[in-house]
């Protein structure tokens, strides 16, 4: 039996609108899976957060059933290791806020001036040799930044201060100034490379140098983007341990002179893991309540860096 060509092309129609809902449904199927996917790595750096936290607090719970929290926070010496032990977690704290800060100095100045160099003043030519060797130095080893800090930074600052000893906290956040350098202006460039076309030429239409529009529109525009950069810098210098635990020295001393050497917190841990502690003693467990304080002091300033952000956020 033949069918006209008006009856063939309304069953093609049919068929095709019956077989549409199942390609849907495939398709959604898919997008779900995909999607679940996506949670579930989501979940899962929640989990390990919560996971570590977890930790800490629970060793941590049990160094201070024995260790009073006021004597910990006021004490002025850490000596876990001697036969009195004293518990103050001060000189530790001094010693990481001091090379955390000089290496700010260093980094804060340094990779803002490159982050608006690469951004408003170098060509691109220049622009694609410049960015990946100055992010190359991401990919140095720590332990190389250490020895470097060492065995050059350390004699070079002691031929223009002859008292400096072999120890210290200066080089050591010099050093780590040089190793967070990318960080800021990477992050930095982006952020200023974001701010809308319209408002530099805004400013050039106003008679603006190409300075006065760098510093005085720009950065202010991008300083949201710039404040991430620097929560991020900052947090990267007072977690790294290689550089303070080869160059600052590894002796708890409770001083705001970076000129003297100090132990940091992570220098502490990276000593004591290395030793053969019995697990559960209040040394071991000082480990703990080291990290726990390590990690609230980076809490607190991103969330100081979030509400910073926050305050100066520009919307376009």
């Amino acid at each position: 039996m033949k069918t006209n060509p008006a009856e063939a092309g309304y069953l093609g129609q049919r068929a095709t609108i019956r077989a549409l809902p199942a390609g849907l449904t495939a398709r959604k199927i898919r997008e779900r899976m995909i999607e679940f996917v996506m949670f579930l790595c989501a979940l899962s750096s929640i989990a390990i957060t919560l996971g570590i936290v977890g930790i800490l607090l629970f060793e941590s719970w049990h160094f201070f059933a024995t260790v009073s929290l006021i004597d910990f926070l006021t004490d002025t010496q850490w000596t876990v290791l001697f036969e009195n032990p004293r518990y103050g977690i001060m000189p530790l704290v001094a010693g990481t806020l001091v090379t955390s800060v000089v290496a700010l100095l260093v980094a804060l100045p340094l990779g803002t001036t490159i982050a608006i160099y690469l951004s408003e003043y170098a060509n691109p030519k220049v622009r694609e040799i410049l960015k990946p060797l100055l992010e190359l130095l991401s990919a140095v080893p720590t332990v190389v930044f250490g020895y470097f800090a060492l065995l050059f930074v350390t004699p070079l600052l002691q031929s223009v201060l002859p008292d400096l000893p072999g120890f210290n906290m200066l080089s050591a956040g010099i050093v780590i100034g040089i190793m967070i350098i990318p960080y800021v202006s990477s992050l930095s460039e982006d952020a200023i490379k974001a701010v809308p076309v319209n408002i530099r030429e805004g400013s050039y239409a106003m008679g603006a140098t190409r300075l006065q529009t760098a510093l005085r529109v720009l950065v202010p525009s991008a300083f949201s983007g710039i404040a991430s950069a620097y929560v991020l810098g900052f947090s990267r210098a007072v977690g790294e341990t290689m550089v303070v635990a080869i160059a600052a020295g590894q002796q708890p001393n409770l001083t705001l002179n970076p000129m003297e050497g100090a132990a940091t917190i992570t220098a502490y841990i990276v000593q004591v893991s290395l030793g053969d502690l019995p697990h559960g003693s209040i040394a071991y467990q000082s480990i703990f309540a080291a990290g726990l304080t390590l990690m609230g002091m980076t809490l607190i300033f991103n969330i100081g860096g979030y509400f910073l952000r926050k305050r100066f956020r520009e919307i376009y």
